[in-house]
């Protein structure tokens, strides 16, 4: 495609094969990176609240940002709106589009900007949040908005977008305020991205979790239970202890010491953490009585481990010999989540996290990392995922000095790049009491979740006055790692359902065989199978109820068990088993010893 420079001010002479643009004084690229995106997206919210303002002119408006794949934009409207309105108001958007206008920018003083805006209170809301002493207005037609930019010169250049769903939203997010209508959409910069995203969009659909869990029976959710906290039915069970069991073995193996600590904790202790003043709205708290008072005490419960981890470190004087030491837990946590954020068991209120803590002397800090980057590696590769690897540096809300800050960020990046592994960095991502490795996986179809993390911390070791002795003799500050590599059980299993679309492989499927005797001669023989894999710690279920045989074979094949194991006259006789291999589509007839070496193949899959 033939490049156009697009000056300020100048018209657009093809906007159709613009390749390259400069938008207020920086070149860009009109493509699918990241950065043409954000603008592309921007702009594209601004098509929406121009639609919106044609179609419904007593429309006010709030923000349209943009967001991970697209934008969205908070308005006010006198009439309810609904999925169904999305068809006509995305037309609209088009007919604007086609006809097209520029976006041209102007600026305001702040008074110029309340005058100009005094009867919309949506937009002095907005006002009141910048701090600048000047506003920038972007005007395309007829309609203008609030607005920092940038945007693209013309709105003929936006013609790949989707508006995807439609819901209510708090003002500025906050419960309990104005109930705002919210618009999403998508917005790429060529119609093959878009129409991918489309399709990705209806595979996502369905491997959706929600629906794969509760179509093979693995866990549900029970409205007198209560919101986010969810019941692990039987075949779930069996796929959680499985994820634990592979990785308790891969911790033990790797010199790591289980611990447990309580799930409830003096407030006390919450606030030497910092969780109390930083976290807090994210606890739940109680009153206990005190048993030698007359008086009670709030405690708090636990959205965390590494509190208890803490504490079991001190339970002991600790030597340099004993560094590093490795404690891990399989830890059920709790945190307040707003019921409009929950969303099967990738945001649950209730949830079990497979959490380390590492402490170590700085001269091991190096090699820890190093070694728990090749777990995740290795753990990330046998169920299929690659990942990236981001620095999370210094929050907001950082507990702790500066230099605590900047000597833990230091250490982090400079093992990144010492290991030759790529990262990216997150400025202001990090825990609030330390910097940290975020590992974001990629699933089959494309989609990238965070789930393993590495943190370094400097500031707990400091605020709950852990030592060790030191070789010379010498009371030392350790430092403190805390590491998950699933992050927690709950979300990995979500992500692990939609990266097979429930089609598990064999070491893990909730159920791996099932036995399927043809009528009752043969039942006897499939106790003895089953009895035989149950030694080999294989979950397999007979289904021998009084049905067909096709509608069995049927049935099993709708709970998407890898092998079923068909038993006949001939396969008694012979002491064999007919196996329907869910995995390679195929059938075949094996002896007893080539059936356990199969097996063995199949749990071998597991590589940490």
């Amino acid at each position: 495609m033939d490049p156009i420079g697009i000056k300020s001010g100048e018209e657009i002479l093809d906007i159709a094969t613009a390749e390259e643009l400069s938008i207020e004084g920086e070149k860009i690229y009109f493509d699918n990176s990241e950065e043409s995106l954000t603008i592309i997206r921007h702009s594209c919210a601004h098509l929406l609240a121009q639609a919106l303002k044609d179609l419904y002119p007593d429309a006010k408006f709030f923000v349209g940002p943009v967001i991970e794949d697209g934008f969205y934009y908070d308005f006010r409207v006198g009439e309810s709106l609904t999925l169904d309105d999305l068809p006509k108001i995305e037309k609209r958007m088009k007919e604007l589009s086609n006809k097209g206008s520029k976006i041209e920018k102007y600026v305001l003083s702040r008074d110029e900007g309340v005058e100009k805006f005094r009867e919309d209170d949506l937009k002095i809301a907005v006002i009141s949040k910048i701090e600048s002493d000047e506003l920038s207005i972007y005007k395309q037609g007829d309609f203008e908005d609030l607005c920092r930019g940038p945007h693209l010169p013309h709105t003929k250049m936006l013609s790949n977008f989707k508006l995807t769903k439609i819901s209510g939203a708090y003002l500025g997010g906050k419960e309990g305020a104005e109930m705002l209508t919210r618009i999403y959409g998508v917005a790429f910069a060529d119609k093959d991205a878009l129409k991918e995203y489309i399709t990705r969009i209806e595979e996502a659909k369905k491997r959706d979790h929600r629906k794969i869990g509760h179509d093979i029976s693995l866990f549900k959710f029970d409205e007198d239970i209560g919101g986010g906290l969810p019941l692990w039915l039987p075949n779930g069970s069996r796929l959680r202890s499985k994820l634990e069991n592979i990785l308790y073995k891969a911790m033990r193996k790797r010199g790591y010491e289980p611990v447990r600590g309580p799930e409830i904790l003096k407030s006390q202790a919450w606030k030497i953490s910092g969780h109390y003043y930083n976290y807090k709205e994210n606890m739940y708290f109680t009153q206990i009585d005190d048993e030698d008072k007359e008086q009670s005490s709030e405690y708090g419960i636990k959205p965390m481990n590494c509190v208890g981890h803490i504490k079991i470190y001190q339970d002991a004087l600790r030597s340099y010999r004993d560094l590093p030491l490795k404690f891990f837990e399989f830890g059920v946590v709790h945190r307040h989540e707003k019921s409009g954020v929950l969303h099967g068991l990738l945001r649950v209120r209730e949830f079990t996290q497979d959490d380390a803590h590492i402490f170590c002397t700085k001269e091991q800090v190096k090699d820890v990392i190093l070694e728990v980057i090749d777990l995740i590696t290795k753990i990330m590769a046998t169920f299929g995922f690659s990942f990236e690897m981001e620095l999370s540096t210094k929050p907001d809300n950082a507990i702790g000095e500066d230099a605590i800050w900047e000597e833990a960020t230091k250490i982090i990046e400079k093992i990144l790049k010492d290991s030759g592994h790529p990262f990216a960095v997150d400025e202001g991502g990090g825990a609030f009491y330390g910097p940290k490795i975020d590992f974001k996986i990629t699933d089959a179809i494309g989609r990238k979740w965070q789930c393993g993390t590495i943190q370094i911390d400097l500031n707990l070791p400091e605020r709950f006055d852990l030592e060790y002795v030191d070789e010379n003799n010498n009371r030392a500050r350790p430092i403190m790692i805390h590491r998950a590599a699933f992050g927690s059980f709950e979300r990995f299993i979500a992500i692990l359902i939609e990266h097979y679309a429930g089609e598990f492989p064999f070491f893990i499927a909730p159920t791996q065989i099932i036995i399927i005797p043809i009528a009752a001669p043969h039942q006897e023989y499939a106790k003895e199978l089953k009895s035989m894999l149950m030694d080999l710690d294989i979950d397999v279920d007979i289904l021998d109820r009084n049905e067909s045989l096709n509608k069995r074979v049927r049935n099993a094949e709708k709970q998407k068990v890898p092998m079923i194991v068909v038993i006949g006259d001939a396969e008694v006789a012979e002491k064999r088993v007919a196996i329907r291999d869910r995995r390679k589509k195929e059938q075949y007839n094996l002896s007893i010893d080539e059936f356990k070496n199969l097996i063995k193949e199949n749990m071998s899959e597991v590589g940490f």
